[in-house]
């Protein structure tokens, strides 16, 4: 299959969708979010853990590719970031942030090449070396670290055209920019030619490559553009969120929280993404709202986390079996049944096309 790279075609419905989503970013959360800590402690970590959940949905989702190591590439990207603003001081943001992912992709292909030998537990295993090289390299070898004996570092203030955007804001602004692009990109990817292949090989390589899909370059662009977007991600995570840079920030629980946000998001959608961040992120901040307002602080924090790590584990259980495509795909079913309720309280006829199924007796 030597097709040509296919972009995507915009829908309406996608160009509706884009300009209210930027006009909620960029219009609705500044007027009425005013509270800082909205800002730097659940939307931008949002967003950036989102990135990265794209990424490993490229590499897992969509290839079918068993890999874990994603806190490591953000690793990578993000000591490459504040590196290349140190070495070269007038270097735009943006490059240096494209520069970042780029430094991560050479990471993704260096470990996606066990996956053209091995497959499943023993792919995972492979790819978890990643997680670990990369964080020894950083401690090992002081120039990573401009020499710096404390441990954590002080990371650069992003600086746009000579203007710092510092605040919680102005760098929630900037990470929704660089989301948007890259969320749309990997929507053309997915949808495309690209996608194609990709999905040909997670459904079946030995037949996927008979039909002349390179399992090579199939397979090491999904762990080159996979680590490209969670060294971007790791980067804005890094400068937006943490403010600092420390190896023990980007550790396997990191990874394996990445590895949640996609099985219960769905695999192989890019809503699951975002999804699953959102799920992650804001599960811990309800048990410890309903801990303390309405235990009044009775049960202790230790408990609240341990039940925090019980209830992910029984959810990706469930889903895992009752529902692959998770919490993307029980969305898309409300959608469904809500646009069902409005066509019978319409007396409009049952249109199982206009319901996303099917045609076919009922």
């Amino acid at each position: 299959m030597n097709a040509k790279p296919v972009l995507m075609s915009y829908t309406k419905g996608d160009v509706v969708n884009f300009v209210v989503l930027m006009a909620l970013a960029f219009i609705v959360i500044p007027m009425t979010v005013k509270s800082d800590y909205w800002y730097s402690s659940i939307l931008i970590p949002w967003l950036c853990l989102a990135l990265a959940a794209i990424g490993q949905q490229i590499v897992m989702g969509y290839t079918g590719q068993l890999a874990l190591g994603a806190a490591g590439f953000m690793a990578a990207g993000a000591f490459a970031c504040f590196n290349l603003i140190l070495r070269l001081p007038d270097i735009p943001f943006f490059v240096a942030l494209t520069l970042s992912g780029l430094i991560a992709a050479a990471f993704g292909i260096l470990f996606g090449l066990p996956s053209l030998r091995v497959r499943g537990i023993y792919l995972m295993v492979a790819t978890l070396a990643s997680q670990f090289f990369i964080i020894w390299m950083i401690d090992k070898f002081g120039w990573f670290k401009n020499y710096d004996t404390s441990g954590i570092i002080t990371a650069q203030d992003i600086v746009i055209m000579g203007r710092p955007f510092t605040s919680p804001m102005e760098m929630f602004f900037v990470i929704v920019v660089v989301v948007a692009v890259l969320t749309l990109i990997a929507m053309n990817m997915a949808r495309g030619s690209t996608g194609r292949n990709w999905m040909a090989v997670r459904d079946m390589d030995i037949a996927a490559e008979s039909m002349g899909i390179s399992l090579l370059k199939t397979k090491l662009q999904a762990f080159a553009i996979s680590a490209f977007y969670c060294g971007v991600a790791g980067a804005l995570f890094a400068f937006t969120y943490l403010k600092s840079l420390e190896p023990v920030a980007f550790d396997i629980k990191l990874s394996f929280k990445i590895l949640f946000m996609v099985i219960l998001g769905g695999l192989g959608t890019i809503n699951g993404a975002f999804i699953g961040a959102a799920f992650i992120l804001l599960f811990p901040v309800l048990l410890n709202s309903i801990g303390n307002n309405v235990f009044h602080g009775a049960i202790d924090a230790t408990i609240i986390s341990s039940i925090e790590q019980v209830v992910f584990g029984v959810l990706i259980i469930v889903f895992m079996i009752y529902e692959p495509l998770g919490m993307a795909r029980l969305w898309e079913n409300v959608k469904l049944r809500v646009r069902a309720s409005r066509l019978l309280r319409n007396g409009s006829p049952r249109n199982d096309e206009a319901l996303g199924k099917p045609a076919g007796p009922v």
